[in-house]
């Protein structure tokens, strides 16, 4: 049932209260005071927003649906609050739906106005108002678009810088062992022009390449030794090498327990050889095995880039669709390797603790290494050079949770409940925008209907992401 409202009425409401009796009229012709039963529905969220309320009677909460729970935001009784169709101002340039529900509490009254009938009187009534506020709402939504790709060109140039230090270690340690490794070859082929200048018989130079063989074996699976013991082993090599006249002995020991030979494997090269022969049969076998570590540490170098290269596709998800079902510890994993530079420099310890056994699940795969990189980057900051990072995934309920724990130094209660607000940072000029933590909000409850949550005392930090386990493809 509803019913016209009066002049009086309408001039009662603060909203109302500045305007003129023609505009009044104009109000009370073209809207309608509608009651609504306790428990029943104004709006919906989500819906087309087609009209404009104003409480005249009762008791009404506004509530936004989060992962599937109603999360009330505010419940009031005040005569003259206002909801619903509140940017009817800005017409089909925008599209117009409910961003929260309205629902009566109590018995409730509302003025109802049509959102065409709104837009309409306000561009008429107040031209002026209405070029500030269009200015406001799209100038606002366009420094948020340029924020954004400043925050998101940031993060990539850190990412880069980090990436390509990542790089640089193997690259540079490849190109010096094929560099060294050029140089032993050499030394190989030449000792070799020694041995087999006739001094040494066919069975001898069998022996030999036997021998050769064994050291390379040896130098592919030799284990690493603590320093005590690698100080050991070398003193009983270089006593034996120089008990036996070999020049040297004290720079050759080194190569030969790094690559696993000990005292009882070079008797078996004197019995080979004989003791004239000795010394450029050991050095002979000292390139081989130098030849084949080096080998090992381009091996190592090359499968180290390999895997950063690796990481890099895995965190960008360049060859993959936007929406897709992720593994998040691969995900995560992937933009710890992308941050390692940052964080290694920062002096932060990471520890993972994963629960493999939970599934992948649907998700925008490098959107969410997005988030991952914001709430990381903001640990090791709040750290400042000391403190252990602990990520945590397990299962909650319906959701798969990603919990980054961080011992840096909290967050004030003062500052936490506007730490998801556009524009806002603790951190100094210059060193943040103050959309990562808006962003990861965006992406994580509006794309994937998940939640973000945090907690944050002195010493202990928590941002804890759930995200949905089995969900139908979110809307972009």
């Amino acid at each position: 049932m509803s019913r016209r409202l009066t002049q009086e009425e309408l001039r009662g409401l603060f909203l109302f209260e500045a305007l003129d009796d023609e505009q009044l009229d104009w109000l009370a012709a073209r809207g309608t005071a509608v009651r609504y039963e306790s428990g029943r529905p104004v709006y919906q969220e989500g819906e087309p927003a087609t009209c404009f309320v104003v409480l005249l009677s009762g008791t009404v909460s506004l509530s936004r649906n989060v992962h599937g729970d109603d999360i009330e935001l505010s419940r009031t009784d005040q005569v003259g609050v206002y909801g619903g169709a509140t940017q009817a101002y800005l017409g089909d340039r925008v599209p117009q739906v409910y961003n929260n529900t309205m629902h009566a509490i109590t018995d409730s009254e509302m003025y109802e106005l049509p959102a065409v009938e709104l837009g309409a009187a306000m561009r008429e009534w107040f031209p002026m108002a209405m070029h500030l506020l269009e200015g406001l709402f799209f100038g606002m939504r366009n420094v948020n678009n340029a924020a954004a790709e400043r925050e998101r060109l940031l993060a990539l140039g850190a990412l880069s810088a980090g990436l390509t230090h990542e790089l640089n270690n193997p690259a540079a340690a490849a190109v010096r062992a094929t560099a060294v490794l050029r140089d032993r070859v050499a030394g190989m082929r030449h000792k070799l022009a020694m041995i087999a200048d006739g001094r040494l018989d066919g069975q001898q130079l069998h022996s030999l390449v036997e021998l050769q063989e064994r050291a390379v074996k040896l130098a592919s699976t030799a284990p690493k030794r603590s320093a005590l013991d690698a100080s050991d082993a070398e003193d009983a090599v270089g006593d034996w090498l120089d008990e036996r006249g070999v020049n040297g002995a004290w720079d050759l020991a080194p190569t030969l327990v790094a690559g696993g030979v000990d005292v009882p494997w070079l008797e078996d090269v004197k019995v080979c050889v004989g003791k004239l022969d000795l010394e450029p049969a050991v050095r002979w076998l000292v390139y081989t095995i130098e030849t084949e570590l080096l080998m090992g540490e381009i091996d190592d170098a090359v499968t180290r880039i390999s895997g950063l290269v690796n990481a890099a596709k895995q965190y960008s998800q360049l060859d993959r669709g936007p929406f897709q079902v992720a593994d998040v510890h691969e995900l995560l994993d992937a933009t710890l390797i992308m941050l390692n530079a940052k964080i290694s420099k920062q002096g932060v310890k990471v520890v993972t603790r994963y629960d493999r056994d939970l599934p992948p699940i649907p998700a925008y795969a490098a959107e969410l290494n997005q988030v991952w990189t914001n709430l990381i980057d903001n640990a090791v900051a709040a750290m400042h050079g000391d403190g252990t990072l602990t990520i945590t995934t397990s299962r909650d309920g319906d959701c798969l949770a990603v919990e980054f724990a961080d011992t840096g130094t909290g967050i004030p209660a003062e500052v936490r409940p506007r730490i998801f607000e556009p524009f806002f940072t603790t951190k100094p000029v210059g060193e943040g925008t103050g959309l990562g933590l808006d962003i990861s909000y965006r992406i994580v409850v509006k794309k994937h209907h998940g939640d973000i949550r945090v907690t944050s005392s002195p010493g202990d930090t928590r941002f804890l992401v759930l995200l949905p386990l089995t969900e139908p493809a979110p809307t972009a």
